[in-house]
């Protein structure tokens, strides 16, 4: 069996983090977390219909208007989930006006994908489609001369002009997800017949996806804010067997662990048990999650240092009762924890007291085992 390397490198640890108005990502732990830590999130739509909120174009080219709706976002959490810290709404400082900026698409917009954005969704990258030629003659892109790069560094600068500090977190996406929107569903097709082709688009994506968070890191270091990790998305992971993600993927999720203190392993909500041995050859895991039906004792063996995660759907969430909740919450801790449960996507319409109904539980279930 494979064996956990977090504390043989001295990786810190990462956990959950949903800033608001943006997708899930991570952010460094503080060493204080609960037993069973609720991390919440809510869709654009939540926003928007909460508050008016635009999240198209504006809102992710312009860090001014973002900062207003950030304002905004955090004084409704406040309101309507108080002492929750949904989102990091209670904590001073600076705020993160950077986590969110371009959703998933930035790597894909760096190659050329055009974004289409929307006023109630995150946006979405257009699929490149790049042809077999296109594929072969790949090369990554100079971002000092990258339009979307350089237009989101001008936003730090900003940010760091009117902030002081450049806190939060780009969403880099992982191998797979990127080389899907440059390369769409024929990328499938190439893990099969041409593996060759495969590792050439992957390189290349690897290789922005480096350079780009070194670069953006060592800005955000200048302003006192240090990022010591990656976040690698596997959300696509479910479509490919574990041997060729052993194969041909691995190995660039391992390059990105070398290349930063520690790194985040985001497997989504399906199940990371074909996966799991794979992932744990992986140096520097601060951090993994996975679906509620995953082998969670299994991965609690394999990551004993790491901090570990359940991606719990929202559509759970919006039919279990509240003893169901605390039956399921109680069996993920007893299993998997210390974790966090990561409640990610919240639509709506969802009755607020759902969201403090599972607060509640992840409280209890941790003051229950604190007394044991």
């Amino acid at each position: 069996m494979a064996q956990d390397k977090t504390k043989a490198t001295g990786a810190p640890q990462l956990r959950s983090y949903i800033a608001p108005g943006a997708p899930a990502t991570r952010r460094k732990a503080l060493g204080n977390e609960s037993f069973l830590r609720p991390e919440i999130g809510f869709t654009p739509k939540w926003y928007r219909d909460a508050l008016g909120i635009s999240f198209g174009e504006c809102w992710h080219t312009d860090p001014a208007y973002r900062r207003e709706s950030v304002r905004a976002m955090r004084a409704e959490l406040r309101k309507r989930f108080p002492e929750a810290n949904i989102g990091g709404c209670e904590e001073d400082g600076p705020l993160d006006l950077l986590t969110g900026t371009y959703g998933a698409c930035t790597v894909a917009a760096i190659y050329g994908a055009s974004i289409r954005y929307e006023d109630d969704q995150w946006p979405v990258a257009e699929h490149l489609l790049l042809n077999d030629d296109a594929i072969d003659t790949l090369e990554p892109p100079d971002l000092d001369s990258s339009p979307v790069f350089q237009g989101l560094m001008d936003q730090v600068d900003w940010i760091a002009r009117e902030e002081g500090t450049v806190t939060g977190f780009m969403n880099w996406q992982g191998i797979l997800n990127n080389a899907h929107r440059l390369r769409g569903e024929p990328l499938f097709l190439d893990l099969l017949i041409d593996p060759a082709r495969c590792r050439r688009l992957f390189e290349c994506v690897c290789a922005t996806m480096i350079d780009a968070a070194k670069r953006l890191h060592a800005r955000q270091r200048a302003t006192g804010f240090n990022v010591e990790f990656f976040t690698v998305s596997n959300c696509l992971v479910n479509l490919v067997s574990s041997d060729h993600y052993r194969e041909l993927l691995l190995p660039f999720d391992i390059r990105i662990a070398e290349a930063f203190g520690s790194i985040g392993i985001h497997n989504c909500a399906w199940s990371v048990d074909p996966y799991i041995d794979a992932y744990a050859e992986v140096p520097n895991v601060g951090y993994v999650d996975m679906g509620v039906d995953s082998d969670l004792p299994k991965v609690r063996a394999l990551f004993p240092h790491a901090r570990r995660a359940v991606m719990y759907r929202p559509t759970d969430l919006a039919v279990r009762s509240y003893d169901e909740l605390y039956e399921e919450m109680s069996r993920i801790g007893h299993e998997l924890g210390p974790c966090d449960i990561v409640a990610a996507d919240i639509e709506s319409g969802t009755p607020d007291d759902k969201v403090t109904g599972l607060i509640d539980v992840c409280r209890r279930v941790s003051s229950e085992r604190a007394l044991r």
